[in-house]
């Protein structure tokens, strides 16, 4: 029996195993949720045990446990270090799931989960390959280093001193990234780029307390007046971000890829169709993707302040918040950008308001792999014979921290080589995971690690 005869028999159980790893709420943001992200750990510590003469071990950080696991059992061969994440989402709003979101459910053709296509799905696709080929052959065909974190969704920030301080045990001719979806599910894609992140919270406050709008109102600061002229101080009425500094590291795009990219196919009606947008909004100047993918931008991801609970109070609200983030492209640093954006609040806050910064700190770096990476080959050639169709070349406008990361501290490249897919709800009610991209990921890896020389 061939590794690719051993998945296509094992199909139905490798689903089984999806649906228990998708069980377990390792949601990473959620301090009452640290013993589930310890759980989900030692599930995959065990998965790659069972899989085959593995080295099994963690690598301690302040935060969540990284899983490592290495067989280096080809000498002379290159060797890949597979990264993934089992940390997921919150699932809030609850409501909004028509399954619990970690009492997996298929349903025509697709698993509903949280976290079953970011990143579940795509990282257990590995191990059942590694066990493919050693109950098969009894050794893999290339070196394999394996390293899986439990904090991806809150920005990887216990990665890089792990990175560091295991250089040399990392040490790997590149990254194969089981985490990266695919643009479309109807074209197969490689991704060879990523947008960077920089991300802060900040509060405005005025009175020392909720005041009657009544008796106060009109005369005194109400936060949520104040939050809502300096939330619309940040973009034009044209839809430029309006910090003082945001554009100026910004490279231009060669002509060349701006046509490349007005090449794909995309149907911008479908797109809005889908998301449930009546217009495309952005910078002027450029198209629905390049604004995705390759221009900088700057979002209000909530916020908050004053009465929320049902009917009404009248009140005169003393303080309100929001959390902003931005998407970076190559030559934005991160925390440069967070400064710009600081001082943009420090010098457009409205009167008799005061402000305070906070938030965790998340920031990444954009990355870009080079064009004629052997591995970026190899995952072109692997998917069109998986799909019968050439892949195209495109770029991710979300973030991944790792990729920058192991290229500043291993000096190594990313190769994303995820079966999730942009359209399948991560991050959002009913997340879900097309059964039919678990069985070509598998197929698609079990090809890769048999054809890279």
């Amino acid at each position: 029996m061939t590794p690719l005869e051993h998945l296509t028999v094992h199909h139905d159980r490798t689903l089984q195993e999806l649906i228990e790893f998708a069980r377990i709420p390792s949601v990473s943001s959620d301090p009452q949720r640290r013993g589930d992200i310890a759980r989900a750990a030692a599930w995959v510590g065990t998965q790659l045990r069972q899989a085959g003469p593995i080295v099994v071990r963690d690598l301690p950080t302040p935060g969540h446990p990284v899983v490592y696991g290495e067989w280096l059992g080809v000498p002379g061969a290159p060797t890949l270090l597979v990264y993934g994440h089992y940390d997921v989402q919150p699932p809030d709003p609850i409501d909004k799931w028509r399954s619990e979101p970690f009492a997996p459910e298929v349903r025509d053709g697709r698993l509903y989960a949280r976290g079953v296509s970011d990143n579940k799905g795509p990282m257990l696709i590995p191990l059942k390959v590694a066990q493919a080929f050693f109950a098969t052959r009894g050794a893999l065909p290339l070196n394999m280093k394996f390293i899986f974190e439990g904090e991806e969704e809150i920005g990887s920030r216990n990665l890089e001193p792990v990175i560091a301080a295991n250089a040399q045990l990392l040490r790997a001719d590149f990254v194969l990234s089981a985490d990266g979806a695919m643009w479309r599910s109807d074209e197969p894609s490689i991704t060879i780029g990523s947008r960077g992140v920089c991300a802060l919270e900040f509060s405005v406050r005025g009175a020392s307390k909720n005041l009657h709008s009544g008796r106060y109102g009109g005369s005194v600061p109400n936060a949520l007046h104040a939050l809502a002229e300096l939330v619309a101080s940040l973009h034009s009425p044209e839809g430029r971000v309006a910090i003082d500094g945001f554009y100026d590291d910004v490279v231009p795009l060669p002509d060349e890829e701006r046509r490349a990219i007005a090449a794909l196919p995309f149907d911008e009606t479908r797109f809005l169709a889908e998301v449930g947008a009546p217009a495309p909004v952005g910078e002027p100047g450029y198209n629905t993707l390049e604004r995705q993918w390759v221009r900088p931008t700057l979002e209000v991801n909530g916020m908050w302040g004053g009465y929320q609970g049902p009917g009404s109070q009248t009140v005169t609200p003393n303080e309100a918040h929001a959390k902003v983030s931005c998407r970076l492209v190559p030559e934005q640093r991160p925390g440069k950008m967070r400064a710009l954006v600081v001082r943009h609040l420090e010098t457009h806050l409205p009167t008799g308001v005061t402000l305070s910064i906070g938030g965790e700190r998340h920031e990444a770096s954009p990355y870009r792999i080079p064009t004629d990476h052997p591995g970026l080959r190899t995952a072109e050639r692997v998917l069109e014979e998986v799909y019968r169709k050439k892949p195209l070349r495109v770029r991710m406008g979300s973030t991944l921290p790792v990729s920058a990361l192991f290229k500043r501290l291993l000096g190594i490249d990313t190769v994303f080589f995820s079966f999730s897919t942009a359209d399948e709800d991560f991050h959002s009610p009913n997340e879900f995971f097309r059964v039919h991209r678990l069985h070509e990921g598998l197929e698609a890896w079990a090809r890769f690690w048999e054809s890279y020389r």
